[in-house]
């Protein structure tokens, strides 16, 4: 089923559908992050300030690591992935939602870690989060593979299951709003090849 979806390295011209799929990926988190630089006046909106990011040429997460996958003629998601080195043990959270997330990343050091991987809604049930998984896989190259995601994303926490991955820890997730619903941050890793 996953034969005609083609996937391409992303380009810097692809900035905005990257920053578009990667607040997608996270349930509007990555919005939320950003709007803090509007309020700053780095940009006028969030998606304007995440597609600035995704266009930095060195940004780790940007987009020299992203993959673009595409169907019927359109994109129709991405996986943004990186070798999770050392350097990351040197990054304190500048704000409290970060942290949960950031302490599990420490965790798995060495590891190929998978930042993002959306799908717009249209194009879902597909294959194209499958064939966006199973490349970020491929360009593990033999390192273990990692990535964090919510506990309420059971179509996420299925797809990784069926790929190989166990949850290796989780951490609480700090509320973004008061009435936020609450839910943890799980880290998931595969083993290496």
């Amino acid at each position: 089923m996953t034969a005609f979806v083609a996937l391409r390295q992303a380009s810097r011209r692809d900035a905005s559908e990257l920053a578009i799929l990667a607040d997608i990926a996270s349930h509007g988190f990555a919005s939320w992050l950003w709007f803090a630089d509007v309020a700053k006046g780095v940009s006028d909106t969030p998606l304007e300030r995440g597609r600035l990011k995704m266009s930095e040429e060195e940004a780790v997460g940007g987009w020299r690591d992203a993959v673009v996958a595409e169907a019927y003629g359109e994109v129709a998601g991405v996986a943004i992935g990186h070798a999770l080195d050392e350097d990351i043990s040197d990054i304190e959270a500048t704000i409290p939602a970060t942290e949960p997330m950031l302490a599990l990343q420490k965790t798995v050091v060495g590891s190929w870690f998978i930042g993002s991987l959306g799908v717009y809604s249209h194009l879902r049930g597909i294959g194209v989060g499958q064939r966006l998984l199973e490349d970020q896989i491929e360009r593990a190259d033999r390192r273990p593979v990692s990535l964090i995601t919510a506990s309420d994303n059971e179509a996420a926490l299925s797809l990784y299951g069926r790929n190989g991955f166990l949850e290796a820890a989780r951490a609480d997730a700090v509320p973004l709003f008061e009435n936020s619903k609450r839910h943890a941050w799980v880290l998931m890793t595969r083993s290496a090849a």
